[in-house]
C-alpha cells in the first residue's frame, strides 16, 4: 500500500469507528492517559495503526 492510499484508508477508518474504538479513543484523547499524546488510524509502512503513542 502506498503512502497516499494508507492516508486515505486512515481517514476513512477515523470517520467510521466501532463502538469499542470510540470508547477507547475517548479515554486516550487530549492526553488523558498519563499526559501521553495518542494518535489514531496512523499510516506506518504498509499498515494503518489503530492507536499509537509515538513517545
Amino acid at each position: 500500500m502506498d503512502r497516499e492510499a494508507a492516508k486515505t484508508k486512515g481517514r476513512r477508518l477515523r470517520g467510521n469507528p466501532s463502538a469499542t474504538e470510540r470508547v477507547l479513543w475517548d479515554r486516550l484523547r487530549q492526553r488523558r492517559l498519563g499526559g501521553l499524546k495518542f494518535r489514531r488510524q496512523m499510516p506506518m509502512g504498509p499498515y494503518v495503526l489503530d492507536f499509537v503513542c509515538l513517545r
